[in-house]
């Protein structure tokens, strides 16, 4: 009996310190400006709704020709995309940004599911993210891809095949990320279908698809973060209205 409690004491310690350390990790996340604070606090800014058991806000133009579910990117306050997604409402395409448990996409990778049940009147819709998110995405593009009409994948890859999905595909990333393991992502462009394209922002970087200030390991940007997300809102709606 004494193993045993010795063992039972030794796992409940193992136990608290990684509770404790997960805390602490998740605890470290990036926040979003003050631009993203002013999209989310507008008038006409994006209205709440709960998908399952979480939290997604909804950018919805008067009359939507497409529908974009976003994850956004690891230890990334999710409301740090407003921006981009604000700029997507405006050229059409109906945006459904969803939070994450501790801000953390792998933590929810099916947080799309249902979704598109909500809004009947878009009939093609994609599904997307930055960074981890975009992982995420991808991995559930995999799974649904008979519902989907394509992917978005901001400084992401696929780890998934995606070759005989059928999917539409746009990898958008920075010149300067400092961030993305360019050979993973190099290496992961073979799982996409052969006809995706590719936009490569010269002077961008990993931090400035959303807007949540500075991140360790970043590259040196060139062009300003309302040029690079204007460049990519702008690529990404042409390509889902196509």
């Amino acid at each position: 009996m004494k193993k045993v409690k010795k063992l039972l004491l030794i796992l409940l310690a193992a136990l608290v310190l990684s509770g404790a350390a997960f805390g602490i990790y998740t605890a470290d996340y990036y926040r979003m400006d003050e631009t993203a604070a002013a999209v989310c606090a507008a008038p006409a800014g994006p209205y709440e709704i709960r998908n399952g058991g979480g939290r997604c806000l909804v950018f919805e133009p008067e009359r939507a020709e497409a529908g974009l579910i976003f994850y956004p990117g690891g230890k990334v306050e999710y409301t740090a995309y407003a921006p981009l997604m604000a700029m997507l409402q405006e050229r059409g395409v109906l945006c459904v940004l969803c939070k994450m448990p501790f801000n953390l996409a792998v933590l929810d990778g099916n947080a799309a599911e249902g979704i598109p049940a909500r809004f009947p009147s878009v009939t093609r819709w994609y599904v997307g993210g930055h960074s981890l998110g975009g992982v995420m995405a991808a991995y559930y593009a995999a799974d649904h891809a008979d519902a989907l009409e394509g992917l978005l994948l901001l400084a992401a890859y696929s780890t998934k095949d995606l070759t005989g999905s059928g999917l539409r595909v746009l990898c958008v990333r920075g010149s300067e990320d400092g961030v993305l393991n360019r050979s993973a992502y190099d290496k992961r462009l073979a799982c996409l279908p052969a006809d995706f394209r590719e936009l490569v922002i010269e002077g961008g970087c990993h931090a400035f698809f959303g807007s949540y200030g500075d991140q360790r390991g970043d590259g040196v940007p060139t062009v300003s973060r309302q040029e690079q997300l204007s460049l990519t809102a702008q690529a990404a709606a042409d390509f889902m209205l196509d």
